[in-house]
């Protein structure tokens, strides 16, 4: 008799997938499912994704595939599969069955907003926008609505997030209440940017200071016209880029009208050289960080770091809401992770940062890479190292726009009565929007 054991997917990219699996690698098969899920048949993504979720101990999704990978077309199986990926991390393996769940179910509000959540964790505003647009009558306020305005202004546009914005009732439920209050925050924030930024798809200093109240104080000179448009992708940083961040950090307090009296050090190592170096830049003593200092100037090198320093979740905690005149500074904040807190300032967008303490990689005479040593030198010494060097702009590849200093800081005299406003919680998400776990 035939045995679901001995099935195996027909599909090329699925069966690769399935061979990766064969060899033990379970991250090399999720992958593979990346590049070949979307237009793949349900039932055999299932089949892959059911082995997988065993190998890795993931009951649920292990469940939840096999009952898909028994009845692909029936809407609630692929709502469970769907959910269950989003739980377990992978939102891409969720958008095919939850987009095929809600064509056989089109009017359940669960797994509209189950593949919305699914969409927003992938990047995929702009699809959210489509999905959500397309039965806009039949949408609820809270949080059908609010999750268009969302998704509209994730997507560049701020037309359609406006139009939608202006048709949202007050909340019934208090809970909607922060989320309300932060998309109107992102909507004033546009309105004070739009006259001086272009807010179009290049816009990278713009759209992050739309969405997350964060100026930017330096835009990567390499790239630009291919897709990074101001960010770093992997980077070795350096003493001139730390240097070249802080004056950028010391023309947008002054752009603001931002007078702090002194400059708060973080506990993680890259942080208090930074912040070190930070004190002789701006002309102001250090003190410990405490969450309640007011009028002071937190610096942090990367705040994914600090997270995982000692005491690092305690420290991040104490800055979502925070104090009256303190500024928080980020040089490296990694845009493809972004911290759970956002910097008011960031002098650099990367995904991959070394700093220049940090061993870095380098070519030996012979041509091969290795790590250099880390250099174990007294924080004083290193910010002292700072200040020495060269903050002259990068020139890079040529390919992107000049960014002199007069352009950010005119940028930041035409926000600054939207800046430094609200709680600081990343924007990952659309806030306090649950997983619906019903149908």
């Amino acid at each position: 008799m035939f045995s679901r054991k001995n099935r195996r997917p027909k599909t090329p990219e699925l069966l690769k997938a399935w061979q990766t699996l064969d060899e033990g690698d379970i991250p090399g098969a999720l992958c593979q499912l990346r590049q070949g899920v979307d237009g793949g048949p349900l039932g055999e993504v299932a089949l892959v994704v059911a082995r997988a979720a065993g190998a890795a101990g993931f009951d649920d999704l292990h469940a939840a595939a096999t009952a898909l990978a028994a009845r692909p077309e029936q809407a609630r199986a692929l709502y469970d599969f769907g959910y269950a990926c989003i739980e377990r991390g992978v939102p891409y393996l969720a958008i095919p069955a939850l987009r095929e769940a809600l064509n056989r179910a089109p009017g359940s509000a669960a797994i509209l907003r189950e593949l919305v959540s699914a969409y927003e964790r992938e990047g995929r505003h702009r699809e959210a926008v489509d999905v959500l647009a397309a039965r806009e009558s039949e949408l609820a306020d809270w949080p059908d609505r609010y999750l268009l305005v969302f998704n509209a202004v994730m997507a560049g546009d701020l037309a359609l997030a406006r139009s939608r914005h202006a048709l949202l009732s007050d909340p019934d439920d208090a809970m909607w209440l922060p989320a309300r209050a932060r998309q109107r925050r992102m909507l004033d924030r546009a309105a004070s940017a739009e006259p001086v930024s272009p807010l179009d798809l290049g816009d990278l200093r713009g759209w992050q200071y739309v969405i997350g109240g964060t100026v930017l104080g330096t835009l990567s000179p390499y790239g630009f016209d291919a897709g990074m448009a101001g960010r770093y992708a992997w980077l070795q940083d350096s003493y001139d880029q730390c240097l070249r961040g802080l004056a950028r950090l010391k023309a947008v307090l002054g752009a603001a009208g931002v007078r702090p009296t002194s400059v708060s050090l973080l506990p993680d190592r890259s942080s208090r050289i930074l912040g070190l170096a930070a004190a002789e830049v701006l002309q102001l003593p250090t003190v410990p960080f405490a969450p309640e200092r007011e009028d002071t100037v937190v610096v942090a090198y990367d705040l994914n770091d600090v997270a995982g320093a000692e005491q690092g979740p305690d420290i991040l905690g104490g800055l979502f809401e925070r104090a009256p005149g303190q500024v928080l500074h980020e040089h490296a904040s990694n845009w493809t992770d972004p911290p759970v807190v956002t910097a008011d300032s960031v002098a650099l967008l990367h995904q991959s940062a070394t700093a220049p303490w940090e061993g870095q990689l380098r070519a030996d005479d012979d041509g091969n890479v290795e790590r250099g040593a880390p250099d174990d030198r007294p924080a004083e010494e290193i910010a002292a190292e700072i200040l020495a060097a060269d903050p002259s702009p990068d020139e890079g590849d040529g390919e992107g726009p000049a960014d002199p200093v007069e352009r950010l800081t005119g940028f930041v005299t035409a926000v600054r009565g939207s800046w430094l406003r609200g709680d600081r919680a990343g924007l990952t998400s659309s806030g306090p929007v649950a997983s619906s776990r019903f149908l």
